[in-house]
């Protein structure tokens, strides 16, 4: 080894004893006679030490050192006289004896520190760089906790981790597919996996009853701060099961983990059934840090005049506790954040309940000081309170106020980073009827058992009644993060084949896309099912961050470009050619 020790390691009872460390330069500070370095790897950062008196060659070396040069020091440890507490190597300092400079380096095009002064794209562009920053770091070291934990759980439960191909078999469900052309067979194309779906339910025809496995995912689809093209999923699958064996099991899971990297004891998990959550929160994965619910008013406030009301299917409202006294400012600005166009509401209707006892609205003319007291009443408001109101159809106006509510719990603190609240959401619609393309699609995805007592549903024709089967599915929720979902999962060839006549697919075409699993139902299934967590999304959550791009290494931009090494890019005519590609 080139070094004795790492630039994190050393302490007082080290002084004395002679030492190699090899690092980065962070900075030099040079003082005429005396001279510094900062030398940091990632372990953190040493200072070292020489006095020109001593040896002047040995100074010129130091003077001679930029940021980022690669080196190795050899010394002795001193106590530092100007000792500082910021870092755990502060009470020492290296008296430098030799100097090795292991590669020169160029400028770099930001400041290599926690603060840095370089843009997101500029970072992106040199990640490499951005990577030796402590901050970046630190994600990437909890990104490693969290895998390690998530192996520990999963061995002391049985679980075995199998690898599943990576060039699949494309399929029409879900979002779009990565395609990867064939040299050999020409015409024909592999696929990314969006996920190993059907090859965790394979290997539980194989008998491997608890699978899991961290994997790399592909999604050919529009990006956002918690999407990449390529993700990282904690896939699992068990065999035997009903739905309380995996909610139970799962949520050993993430309990382990908070425990572990954060040292955080997580409350049992809550449930709420999809229909709840959507009448009380308007979302399928609410925040459920703060309260806030719905309070329905429909029948209080329509028939009075107001035609905004009137003409509208849902009145629907949250109290904004001891907000009253917000000025005309702070109330136009929720105004115009719900007309946003992402969240398409027309405006928004409030009433402040004054400490008086009285009441100002913005609907002042069309309901007296006894009407609105009858709304803070039903909406269980009190003095200090303000309400906010929208109007509409019933599920664009919840969604809409799902935002706002969202935005409120913002602007009064109620949502902490350092707070956790997590709850899995149930009883979910298994289908959705498209009007555009005039069909039913899974709700999830084609392979859901619907709930034992719906699963008769299924041969029916009536549109009312195969819109109200329930799946035998779930959602783990945290913090109004979605950070994990599954089902249990058809098992029997004869209601798969259903299933997919359903969603529109004729026989052939079932058995040309999906036969494998069709045959394999025939050679002794067993009931099974499973869930997929976000990994990406776990650590971010853990991490505190907004962004799932901050715990990936190497991640892609918006658009899902790789601009550190410039993909996606062109290719060679010639490899054109042999992959059978006109452009």
């Amino acid at each position: 080894m080139l070094r004795t020790h790492t630039c994190g390691e050393l302490r007082t009872a080290h002084i004395g004893q002679p030492v190699t460390l090899c690092g980065w330069v962070q900075k030099t500070r040079d003082k005429g006679s005396l001279l510094w370095v900062d030398l940091r790897d990632r372990y953190g950062i040493t200072q070292l030490f020489v006095e020109e008196a001593d040896n002047k060659s040995l100074a010129a070396e130091v003077r001679n050192l930029g940021r980022e040069f690669v080196i190795a020091a050899t010394g002795t440890v001193i106590e530092r006289q100007s000792k500082n507490p910021k870092i755990p190597t502060g009470d020492i300092e290296i008296r430098i004896e030799k100097l090795q400079i292991l590669n020169p380096a160029k400028l770099p095009p930001f400041l290599i520190e926690d603060e840095t002064d370089g843009g997101d794209d500029l970072r992106m562009k040199y990640r490499y760089l951005d990577l030796r920053r402590n901050v970046v770091r630190q994600n990437l070291e909890l990104r490693h906790r969290m895998a390690k934990a998530v192996r520990d759980y999963m061995d002391s439960q049985g679980f075995l981790e199998v690898e599943t191909p990576v060039l699949i078999k494309s399929t029409p469900e879900g979002a779009r597919d990565f395609v990867v052309p064939s040299r050999i067979h020409a015409g024909e194309f592999y696929a990314l996996p969006q996920s190993p779906q059907t090859f965790k339910q394979l290997l539980m025809v194989s008998g491997f009853d608890r699978y899991f496995q961290i994997v790399k995912c592909f999604r050919d689809e529009d990006l956002r701060a918690d999407r990449q093209p390529e993700f990282t999923q904690i896939d699992c699958e068990m065999s035997f099961v009903q739905q309380e064996d995996i909610l139970n099991m799962f949520e050993g899971l993430v309990r382990h983990l908070f425990k572990a990297v954060k040292n955080v004891e997580l409350p049992t998990l809550t449930r709420m059934t999809y229909d709840y959550a959507m009448e009380n929160y308007g979302s399928d994965k609410p925040d459920i840090r703060f309260e806030m619910k719905f309070k329905y008013l429909t029948d209080l406030a329509k028939g009075k005049g107001f035609q905004v009301f009137d003409a509208s299917e849902t009145v629907v409202g949250i109290v904004a506790e001891g907000c009253a006294e917000y000025t005309r400012k702070q109330v136009d600005e929720l105004t115009e954040f719900v007309k946003k166009p992402q969240i398409g509401a027309k405006g928004l209707v409030y009433v402040q309940c004054k400490a008086d006892g009285t009441f100002k609205s913005s609907v002042d003319k069309f309901f007296d000081n006894e009407a609105l007291k009858g709304w803070a009443s039903s909406m269980g408001a009190k003095a200090g309170d303000l309400l906010l109101i929208l109007s509409g159809e019933t599920h664009k106006t919840r969604k809409q106020l799902n935002e706002l509510r969202l935005e409120m719990g913002n602007r009064l603190g109620l949502r902490k980073k350092d707070e956790y609240a997590a709850h899995w959401v149930i009883d979910f619609a298994l289908l959705e009827f498209d009007e555009e393309s005039n069909r039913f699609h899974a709700m999830h995805h084609p392979f859901t058992s619907p709930k034992p007592d719906d699963l008769h549903k299924l041969n029916s024709t009536d549109h009312e009644v195969l819109g109200s089967i329930r799946a035998n599915a779930y959602d783990m929720v945290i913090n109004g993060v979605e950070v994990g979902g599954g089902s249990i999962r058809i098992h029997d060839r004869a209601v798969q084949s259903q299933m997919f006549k359903l969603l529109g697919f004729s026989e052939e075409e079932a058995k040309a896309q999906f036969g494998f699993l069709l045959d394999a139902f025939e050679y002794g299934a067993p009931p099974h099912g499973g869930l997929a967590f976000g990994f990406d999304r776990l650590c971010s959550l853990f991490g505190g961050s907004d962004s799932i791009r901050d715990f990936i290494a190497f991640p892609k931009n918006n658009a899902g470009k790789d601009v550190m090494i410039d993909s996606p890019s062109p290719i060679s005519e010639g490899q054109l050619k042999e992959l059978h590609i006109k452009l």
